[in-house]
C-alpha cells in the first residue's frame, strides 16, 4: 500500500470521526431539550448558588439531563454559575438553555396603596430576592435614614409609586439606594419649588398626600380636597381628617388589614399623634403611600375658600364643600342620615 493511499486512508477515517464526533454534539447539544408545556418558564438561582443546587432547581424543566449536564460543563457554566432569574422557552436545546442561564432578565417592579414600611418590604419580597427583613433593615438603618433626611417615621415618604427595573437577585442595599435616586429624581427643581411656596418640604408635602390619597379616590377632586387641608394649616386649624383616625386606630392595635368603613365620634379621641382631630398640624409620618396624582394635587393644590367637606349622598365617591360651618352642618347632617339608611357600621 502506498505513502498516498494510507493518507486518504487516515483521511477518510478522520472524516468519519469528526462525523460521528459532530453529530454526537450536535445531538447533545443542539436537539430540543425542554419538558414544559409551557411557552416558557422562568427559573430562580439564588445568590451563591452551587451547581450542584442549580441542577436541582433545572431538572424539572430538562427532558435529559445528561445532555444539559454535558453542555454546561464543556462550556464552563458548572464552575461558573450566575444568580438571578432567568428565562426558558419551550423545546430551546442544551445549549441554549446554559446560554439563557447567563442573561439575567431584569424584573419590573411596582408598589403602591402600601400603608406601613412593613406592608411594602412583604410587597417587594414576593418581587425579588432578598426577604422582607433584609429589606427593612436596608430603608431604617441609621446612616441610609440620615443621607436622606428621613426617619422611621417618616420613611414611607422615599417610596413613590411607580414600576422600576430590578435584577432579581439584587441586594437589598442596593434596592435601597436606587429607590433613594429614584425619589430624587422626583423631587426635581420643579416640584421642590412648588413645596416650598406652600411652606412645606417634599415629606410634609407627601404625608399631606397620603391624606388626599384615602380621603378620595377621585383623582380630578384631590387638588380641591389639597385646598381645604392647605386652608385649614394656614389658619391653624386641625385637618380632622378622617384617614388619620382610621390610621391611629389600625397604628394601635397594630391590625392594618382590618376594614374600617365608619370612624364614630369616640374613635375621634383616640390618643394618637396621628388623630388629627386632637393635634394641630400635620401627622408625624404617612398615613399611606400616595400616588403621584396625590402630591402633583397637594403641589397644584386648588385656590378656594373651603374649609369643610364631608362625602356626598348625591355624587357617590365624591364630596360636598362648603366655607362656613352652617353650611358644613347641612351637608354634614344630610351625610349622616344617608350613612344610618344604609346601615353602615364599621
Amino acid at each position: 500500500m502506498n505513502v498516498k493511499k494510507i493518507i486518504s486512508i487516515i483521511a477518510v477515517a478522520g472524516i468519519v470521526v469528526a462525523t460521528a464526533v459532530g453529530v454526537y454534539v450536535y445531538f447533545k447539544a443542539f436537539t430540543p431539550n425542554t419538558q414544559f408545556s409551557q411557552n416558557e418558564v422562568y427559573v430562580y438561582i439564588p445568590t451563591n448558588s452551587t451547581y450542584e443546587q442549580v441542577t436541582e432547581i433545572v431538572k424539572p424543566f430538562i427532558k435529559d439531563f445528561e445532555k444539559f449536564d454535558f453542555v454546561a460543563t464543556s462550556r464552563n457554566y458548572s464552575t461558573n454559575v450566575k444568580a438571578g432569574k432567568f428565562l426558558f422557552k419551550k423545546d430551546m436545546t442544551s445549549f441554549d438553555m446554559v446560554r439563557s442561564l447567563r442573561l439575567n432578565v431584569p424584573v419590573k417592579v411596582a408598589f403602591n396603596n402600601q400603608e406601613t414600611l412593613g406592608k411594602l418590604v412583604q410587597r417587594l419580597a414576593t418581587q425579588l430576592e432578598p426577604d422582607s427583613l433584609k429589606l427593612e433593615v436596608a430603608f431604617t438603618n441609621t446612616p441610609f435614614l440620615e443621607e436622606n433626611g428621613l426617619t422611621e417615621e417618616t420613611i414611607l415618604a422615599l417610596f413613590i409609586p411607580n414600576t422600576y427595573e430590578f435584577y432579581w437577585n439584587t441586594p437589598a442595599d442596593k434596592i435601597a439606594q436606587k429607590l433613594a435616586k429614584e425619589y430624587r429624581i422626583f423631587w426635581n427643581n420643579e416640584r421642590t419649588e412648588k413645596a416650598k411656596a406652600l411652606g412645606l418640604t417634599p415629606i410634609q408635602v407627601y404625608i399631606l398626600a397620603s391624606i388626599v390619597h384615602k380621603e378620595t379616590a377621585k383623582v380630578d377632586e384631590r387638588p380641591t380636597v389639597a385646598g381645604v387641608y392647605l386652608n385649614r394649616l394656614k389658619q391653624d386649624m386641625p385637618l380632622q381628617a378622617d384617614p388619620t383616625v382610621i390610621f391611629a386606630i389600625k397604628k394601635r392595635s397594630g391590625d392594618f388589614d382590618q376594614e374600617i368603613k365608619r370612624v364614630f365620634f369616640n374613635d375621634l379621641r383616640i390618643n394618637s399623634p396621628y388623630n388629627t382631630y386632637i393635634n394641630k398640624g400635620l401627622p408625624p409620618g404617612p398615613i399611606a403611600m400616595p400616588d403621584v396624582s396625590a402630591i402633583d394635587a397637594v403641589l397644584n393644590a386648588e385656590k378656594h375658600d373651603y374649609i369643610y367637606f364631608c362625602a356626598n349622598p348625591d355624587k357617590p365617591g365624591y364630596h360636598a364643600f362648603a366655607s362656613s360651618y352652617e353650611a358644613h352642618q347641612v351637608n354634614a347632617k344630610k351625610y349622616a342620615e344617608w350613612v344610618t339608611k344604609l346601615g353602615i357600621d364599621r
